[in-house]
């Protein structure tokens, strides 16, 4: 396979559909958001940043923010996509919009996503709990993660 340019950018109300898309191809078992759910997303003010190739949109993620802390809403990449270093991109994208707050991370990831985990862990993130029957319909079990507040 060829190297492949990927850019980072903020995501774009264009790129709702793209990201209802992947999420039904990735996310089918656990209720995958809407074209409208992003749209809601984005007007709400919350940081989400889009990964692209060609000017195609490979993935996505994004992170709410309050006074206090901030917390992953989301974090995919295109199944073409994964294990080349985009999600790694995303969320150092999202750590360092938190750390210009100065704001903890909280996160919850499914309990079998080793290859999230590790990615997580590797970010400075810690496992602070467990949610059971976390993600539904599946009824899949998710930590919760955290990562503390990079004041520096």
């Amino acid at each position: 396979m060829s190297a492949r340019t990927v850019t980072t950018g903020p995501l774009r109300h264009e790129d709702a559909a793209r990201c209802a898309l992947i999420e039904r191809e990735l996310f089918a078992g656990d209720d995958p958001w809407s074209e409208q759910a992003f749209h809601s997303e984005l007007d709400s003010g919350n940081f989400y940043v889009g990964a692209y190739s060609d000017g195609r949109l490979i993935g996505y993620a994004g992170l709410g923010l309050t006074d206090f802390e901030s917390s992953v809403h989301t974090l995919a990449v295109d199944a073409g996509f994964q294990g080349g270093g985009v999600g790694k991109t995303l969320l150092r994208a999202l750590l360092a919009r938190a750390d210009e707050s100065g704001l903890p991370v909280f996160l919850e990831v499914r309990t079998d996503n080793a290859p999230a985990i590790a990615l997580y862990l590797a970010h400075g993130f810690e496992h602070l709990g467990l949610r059971r029957r976390y993600y539904q319909p599946s009824g899949a079990d998710a930590y919760t993660m955290g990562r503390p507040a990079n004041r520096d």
